[in-house]
């Protein structure tokens, strides 16, 4: 993998007394992020998913490194706004701080459709899903930096971002099923957008964090392999040379979490391995599309 040379093992410092969250920790880069997190001695890591299975799997995982962190499931469905708040509320009677946020979940190139509480599926999971997650546990977040500590939210947007609709963000169809011309990917790419400019507009409102958007790479994980055999050959076909095994595709974010702090710039956009972009469209980084964004997303999760 291009851009800095990074090593888990070795690179990421202590991280006793430290608590993370990981949305998507039950495989995947999350799986891969909590197994390696878990080597340096945070006191508790917290994985989301929808599969208690696949939790008892990774937790396995860190047990048999011979780490004494503790690893502890929480269910939760990004598509479902009730289950995210569930799911926040889970954590927040356990913690009295959280230092890490890694928001890594997300669905890919899925065919037309919307979340239980009607939106387009991809944007709803991807973007919406966090947003709630991420408004639920800001006051914790707040908190723990106010307390002086290094702080981190992680969002994990995608270099698709780049094959977004025409405006960026198509805000007023966002509950429908968005019937586009090569369609999956546009709907994909819209909420990796969205990922990346709604992370610098929490840089940008809450500067006593860093948050910071990256993209992983071209990862084999499920979200490749889960595709239509016509999407993965597309990603085969385009990104073959460029695709990395799970274990290297979370490098940047577990490089983003742990880094001295001083070597991120806050609201940034992070390519592998640790590259911050010069590749921003106007799109990318436009303000106004991030206030507007800011304001759609207050007003879906109000009542939340």
């Amino acid at each position: 993998m291009p851009g800095l040379p990074f090593n888990p093992d070795t690179d990421i410092s202590d991280l006793s007394g430290k608590v993370i969250f990981i949305t998507g920790g039950t495989a995947g880069l999350g799986a891969e992020s909590t197994v390696q997190l878990a080597k340096h001695a945070p006191a508790r890591i917290y994985i989301s998913g929808r599969n208690a299975k696949s939790a008892e799997s990774v937790i396995k995982q860190v047990a048999d490194t011979g780490s004494t962190t503790e690893v502890s499931f929480i269910e939760c469905d990004l598509a479902s706004l009730a289950s995210v708040k569930t799911a926040a509320e889970n954590l927040l009677a356990r913690e009295s701080r959280l230092d890490i946020l890694m928001c890594n979940a997300g669905i890919m190139a899925r065919p037309q459709g919307l979340t239980q509480d009607g939106y387009e599926v991809q944007f709803g999971t991807n973007h919406l899903g966090h947003a709630l997650l991420i408004q639920k546990l800001l006051p914790l977040l707040q908190q723990t930096a106010q307390a002086g500590a290094d702080v981190r939210m992680v969002i994990l947007s995608s270099d698709a971002w780049r094959l977004h609709p025409c405006g960026g963000i198509s805000l007023d169809d966002l509950k429908t099923t968005q019937d586009w011309a090569f369609g999956a990917w546009r709907r994909y790419s819209q909420s990796k957008l969205a990922n990346l400019v709604y992370a610098r507009e929490l840089a940008r409102r809450y500067p006593d964090i860093t948050t910071v958007s990256i993209h992983p790479g071209v990862v084999r994980t499920g979200l490749v392999e889960n595709l239509d055999r016509a999407n993965r050959w597309f990603v085969y076909a385009t990104t073959f040379t460029q695709m990395v095994m799970p274990e290297e595709g979370a490098y940047n974010q577990l490089w983003a979490a742990t880094v001295s702090k001083d070597r991120l710039q806050n609201g940034q956009y992070y390519e592998p391995l640790g590259v911050l972009t010069d590749k921003l469209d106007a799109t990318a980084k436009d303000d106004k599309l991030a206030q507007k964004l800011w304001d759609w997303t207050q007003e879906a999760l109000r009542g939340f």
